[in-house]
């Protein structure tokens, strides 16, 4: 018994038909195509992940940058309190 109810046997029929009807050239340039549809969509979700991370990281510097120095204790130049 195979998956779901179709056996072995059923299977390699099916593909013999797939075969004969496509042609074995055809198959691998479906197959090339599809695995470098997966490999984009994958770099462009890693692109995609990695901005957000960026932007987090530049909001966070942002904030802590505004909020670390009290306006009270600013300097100018002269090491005079402004």
């Amino acid at each position: 018994m195979g998956i779901s109810g179709i056996s072995i046997w059923q299977l390699l029929i099916i593909l013999a038909i797939v075969v004969m009807l496509f042609g074995t050239k055809r198959l691998k340039t479906l197959g090339s195509d599809l695995g470098s549809m997966i490999k984009g969509f994958k770099s462009s979700m890693n692109t995609e992940e990695g901005k957000k991370d960026e932007d987090d990281v530049q909001k966070t510097i942002d904030q802590k940058s505004t909020t670390a120095a009290p306006a009270s204790d600013k300097v100018d130049q002269n090491n005079t309190k402004v």
